[in-house]
């Protein structure tokens, strides 16, 4: 979306990630030139009034905060974003699934891989103490064509090409 000029974010306001996600966005929002408008959400209520609200954002496009109790709603954001034809982005390749747009973020079967790995160093004796702190390796873009057309946005091949998963 180059033209774009306004990013929402939705956080769930109840929890201090919540909170802690509006800073760690503001400032590479801000520095690309974009504005940031954020969109609040603890209840099933507040969520359709967060989506209902976004009209009034003049938001291009909207980011889903990585969340536990967003988790749960996925398939409630993803239905309300196509409802409301917003171009919507989420950690979480199940929230693409449900009709958003797209999702990045860290690959679920590879961290469950990390994990067992630990565990299996562990339970070779290995203190939990000593092995060093890992971060995710490897990260998938899953892009929703269908959603895509239906709001009217044409991705570009090349970003098409480059993704993980292309639902169709």
């Amino acid at each position: 979306m180059p033209k774009a000029t306004a990013i929402a974010l939705l956080i769930n306001p109840s929890t201090a990630q919540g909170r802690s996600n509006v800073s760690e966005v503001e400032e590479p929002i801000r520095s690309i030139g974009l504005r940031l408008h954020v969109l609040r959400a603890s209840t099933e209520a507040e969520l359709a009034a967060a989506f209902a609200s976004y009209a009034g954002t003049k938001a291009d496009a909207m980011i889903v905060a990585n969340d536990p109790l967003f988790i749960g709603w996925s398939d409630k954001i993803g239905a309300l974003a196509l409802r409301h034809s917003i171009a919507t982005i989420s950690p979480e390749r199940l929230y693409a699934a449900a009709g958003a747009l797209a999702s990045y973020g860290a690959s679920l079967p590879d961290s469950f891989r990390q994990v067992g790995a630990y565990a299996g160093r562990i339970l070779k004796g290995e203190k939990p103490a000593d092995l060093p702190v890992l971060r995710p390796v490897k990260f998938e873009l899953v892009i929703n064509l269908k959603t895509a057309k239906a709001i009217g946005l044409e991705i570009p091949p090349k970003l098409l090409f480059t993704a993980d998963e292309v639902i169709e």
